[in-house]
């Protein structure tokens, strides 16, 4: 009796452990961890530097054992994968899927928190015929080994698509799947929607911006400010790709009926270098995207055509991987480098989201945080910061104070009302250098604009 009351109490407390953790990240953010690289730390360091951030889940290409091991007791969740050469045996074998499953789940799971296995990648776009017919059984094959093992519903089963699935695009609510795909398309889209599995997408404004190189695509893919996209079909109006692209799924899904079916974005990032002839990577541009898109998750905001709930969204990548093959830009990726720091920071750590206390003070009167405000430059036209002030007031900040009658609607000049609402966008999106760039015609300053009764937010209060 006793020894079961201790198994029961450590059970108790190994599930308290991972709803602490799970409260303290957010599941709707995820990261990718590729290993096409020869210099990666050890799984062990990996599982440790997840923890220390506020993200939630990760996707592996395959099925590591020493990952997901050390993944163990974390409550991260945890996406395994099946190479694209795994499919044609898992169509045709059902004993092979089940032993896919009691090797590569059955020893780890409920420990390691297991939670999709995607069937290959981007399958439906390979352009081999073959494997694309056999993308389904395969998928039902595995799916009858879940069942089996009576983790069913527990584990979902999916495969990640690009955005060339798409015939078209633009605008979003036009969007509608390749009608070469169509009869394939149907039988996954039911298999999702029978099972509860979600639609898994890889959207990179990156590529879009690519083939559209113009100062206003990139801020309409950086979340910037930029005069939007109006959807024909909706009159919505657009203010990021991401969104777009988004909704274009959320089109199509529905125009073949099924309206249930989740979305999950599988790959999503910005590369912070790349070779002297490629378009958009920088570190600027990386911080900018990555930044703002976590900001625009943790703002529950959703899309227009999916409001008030944010999809969860795996970013590309964890690491850079040096062996990948391409221009050099897919060798940079990675948000954290081998040793564990930072490629860039945007705001992923929880210390600087919520610092921790120390149990004994280092200093007994530290020195409070510098206030400062993201105003306009000089010099930036009307037409500008007009631009800059529809933008921060679409992103759901409070804007009544520069409204006919607020605290700060005098002076009534566009100059006055974008200064406030851009630093009010700034001080509630994470306070970030990139979060005062406003396609570079902001800057921040220690001097307090304030003035009369119209109070500047400066953060520290």
């Amino acid at each position: 009796m006793a020894t079961l009351y201790r198994t029961s109490i450590l059970f108790f407390l190994s599930l308290l452990f991972q709803a602490l953790f799970i409260a303290n990240s957010q599941s709707f953010i995820g990261v990718n961890y590729g290993q096409v690289a020869d210099n990666l730390p050890p799984p062990s360091a990996t599982a440790k530097l997840l923890q220390s951030t506020s993200i939630g889940k990760v996707r592996l290409y395959g099925a590591d054992p020493a990952i997901i091991k050390a993944l163990a007791n974390t409550g991260i969740g945890i996406v395994v994968g099946t190479a694209n050469g795994d499919i044609p045996a898992l169509a045709s074998d059902p004993n092979f899927a089940k032993q896919w499953i009691n090797s590569n789940v059955i020893p780890f799971y409920p420990t390691s928190n297991i939670i999709v296995i995607t069937v290959g990648n981007e399958v439906m776009t390979s352009g081999d015929q073959n494997l694309i017919s056999q993308l389904l059984p395969a998928m039902q094959n595995l799916q009858n080994s879940l069942n089996s093992a009576s983790l069913g519903g527990k584990i979902r089963i999916s495969t990640v698509h690009s955005m060339a699935v798409l015939r078209q695009s633009e605008p979003p609510s036009a969007g509608i799947f390749h009608p070469g795909f169509a009869n394939t398309m149907k039988g996954l889209l039911g298999f999702l929607k029978d099972t509860g599995s979600p639609f898994t997408i890889n959207p990179y404004p990156f590529f879009a911006y690519q083939s559209d190189p113009r100062p206003e695509t990139l801020a309409f893919c950086l979340f910037q400010p930029n005069s939007g996209r109006v959807d024909s079909g909706t009159k919505i109006k657009y203010t990021n790709m991401f969104d777009a692209q988004v909704d274009a799924i959320r089109s199509a899904l529905d125009a073949m009926g099924f309206k249930e079916v989740e979305i999950v974005v599988a790959e999503t990032g910005w590369p912070y270098k790349g070779d002297s002839n490629e378009v958009g990577p920088s570190v600027e541009n990386a911080k900018a995207y990555n930044g703002n898109l976590i900001a625009h998750l943790r703002s529950m905001v959703g899309t227009p055509l999916m409001p008030g709930k944010s999809i969860d969204t795996y970013l590309f990548a964890l690491y850079d991987e040096n062996l990948k093959p391409g221009p050099g830009s897919e060798r940079a990726f990675g948000l954290f480098k081998p040793d564990l720091s930072m490629a860039y920071d945007v705001g992923l750590l929880k210390s600087s989201q919520t610092p921790a206390t120390p149990k004994t003070p280092v200093n007994p009167s530290p020195k409070p945080k510098t206030a400062q405000w993201c105003v306009p430059k000089s010099g930036v036209s009307d037409a500008q910061l007009q631009t800059n002030l529809d933008y921060a007031c679409g992103q759901g900040i409070d804007c009544r104070p520069i409204q006919p009658g607020g605290a700060c609607y005098e002076p009534n000049t566009v100059a006055s009302h974008a200064a406030y609402a851009m630093n009010l966008l700034y001080q509630t999106s994470g306070r970030n250098p990139w979060n005062c760039d406003f396609t570079q015609t902001a800057t921040l300053t220690s001097n307090n604009p304030s003035y009369k009764t119209c109070m500047y937010p400066d953060g520290c209060t």
